[in-house]
């Protein structure tokens, strides 16, 4: 019977039929298996201590508790332990690198790994289909585990990518916007505001250019109105940001405060450099295209114009070969 069922599976996928059949019901058999696995099952006694201590609420105030506990996403936090590092080091560089991506959620490193794993699955999926039915019983071995391998890795690391390219885009808004936060930021001290009014006024102005930037200022505003220390504040908001300026700006903020000295005097000195390093950026980029044209000009413009200057020539020459040889 063994012998039969692996000479159909010869006939129907090629030579690596039987170890292509053992693959895919090793993907089955993990799949069946990580529902049953992941799947968190509550201890009888603490869903017992649970009811006790709920026992002198009424229905109404336990349901209202309830929903204000709930969020979106319960399915993922029972899959926390799996989902997120033991490191809680890499656990804190993991939320860092998600809040300069823009992604506040507490659920984000959840997400994050969730997604790992479910687009590496499914790109291990397609490369499974791609090898068993589109690439031929004449695939190789090396050919055949690239083809399930490559996709499974591309999906794995497709997320992080995302969050790298969001980050990075993310770095550039507060960089090009923060010289104009600057000056609306001086001209409203100096009008008479305080820093924490400023600071809301701000994140109202540039919200339509520059939206990065003004979260950014909204939080730092409402964690002020909140009663946290402003220093505090301000070093939380320069590694969320994680931009050199918006450091070197917290910098001054929190030197300016200890020493007594004018916020509007710091803000003026600070705002002209950033000024100054915003031409210096620009100047940079203009320098540095030329260099950057020679490929494209090399690419598309010699090779045309070697093709006008030496193809009638070449093609003369061509002629004349074949007239002296008949």
């Amino acid at each position: 019977m063994l012998e039969q069922f692996n000479t159909m599976l010869v006939d129907l996928m090629g030579p690596l039929g039987p170890l292509m059949a053992v693959g895919m019901l090793g993907v089955l058999l993990v799949c069946l298996t990580l529902p049953i696995m992941l799947k968190k099952r509550q201890d009888p006694m603490d869903r017992l201590r649970s009811e006790v201590k709920k026992g002198g609420q009424t229905t109404s105030t336990s349901e209202a508790a309830a929903l204000r506990r709930k969020g979106g996403t319960d399915k993922l936090d029972k899959y926390a332990k799996f989902l997120e590092p033991e490191d809680k080091e890499q656990l804190a560089g993991m939320k860092l690198q998600l809040l300069q991506a823009g992604y506040k959620q507490k659920s984000a490193v959840r997400t994050f790994h969730f997604m790992q794993f479910a687009l590496g699955l499914l790109f291990l999926t397609f490369g499974l289909i791609y090898a068993l039915f589109l690439a031929g019983d004449d695939i190789s071995t090396r050919n055949l585990i690239l083809s399930i391998v490559v996709p499974g890795g591309a999906g794995y690391y497709l997320p992080k990518y995302w969050i790298e390219r969001r980050r990075q885009e993310r770095i550039t808004e507060i960089e090009s916007g923060f010289p104009d936060a600057l000056d609306l930021m001086l001209v409203c001290v100096e009008a008479g505001q305080g820093l924490d009014q400023a600071i809301i006024r701000v994140a109202a102005e540039i919200r339509a250019g520059y939206p990065a930037l003004a979260d950014e200022f909204e939080i730092v505003a409402h964690e002020m109105k909140a009663g946290k220390d402003r220093v505090v504040v301000l070093k939380d908001m320069s590694e969320r940001a994680g931009v050199p300026d918006v450091s070197s700006f917290v910098t001054v903020m929190i030197q300016s405060a200890s020493f007594g000295t004018s916020i509007a005097d710091a803000l003026r000195v600070y705002a002209s450099e950033m000024r100054d390093k915003r031409v210096m950026r620009a100047e940079e980029k203009a320098n540095v295209l030329p260099t950057k044209l020679t490929l494209g000009t090399m690419m598309f413009t010699v090779p045309p114009l070697m093709i006008i200057l030496i193809g009638p020539s070449v093609h003369d020459i061509y002629v004349n070969l074949n007239g002296g040889g008949l």
